[in-house]
């Protein structure tokens, strides 16, 4: 079976807005990444007993992404009240992040998670397989975007 499906190229443009002092403090970041063919994007309710919502592997399946494939991955508390707690998690090494209500986390390489070395220079890293999320007070709805090349 031959794809019907061509290659695109995801831009994210960050913009910030500041004045401060009479004095323009703003800027804009994009970024780029080309040869996107697969998207998954899902809105869900996170529990405060924490929700599986990331997976990656060396092959694709149901909420499971080819780890060395993964350019982007995007999750944005959607509560308007209560903060989510994201937990990345790689072979033997995790990190956990709080994010506020109405906040936006992004990943633009998911071989991100570090170990609890004392100083940046000894740390060792792990590719992200697996990311929970867990609602702080009452279950948090969030949205979750994954781009993959």
């Amino acid at each position: 079976m031959a794809t019907t499906v061509s290659n695109g190229t995801l831009t994210v443009t960050v913009t910030e807005k500041l004045v401060l002092n009479g004095k323009d403090h703003g800027s804009t970041k994009k970024i780029t990444a080309t040869g996107i063919n697969e998207i998954s994007k899902r809105i869900l309710t996170c529990a405060t007993t924490g929700t599986q919502v990331y997976s990656g592997a060396s092959a694709a399946a149901y909420g499971t992404f080819v780890t060395a494939d993964v350019r982007y991955v995007r999750i944005t508390n959607l509560d308007d009240t209560n903060f989510i707690v994201l937990h990345l998690e790689g072979a033997s090494h995790y990190v956990q992040i709080a994010v506020p209500a109405g906040a936006v986390f992004l990943l633009t390489d998911v071989s991100a998670v570090f170990d609890s070395a004392a100083a940046v220079a000894s740390f060792s890293a792990n590719d992200i397989t697996r990311i929970d999320v867990m609602a702080n007070t009452a279950a948090c709805d969030i949205e979750i975007m994954v781009a993959s090349a």
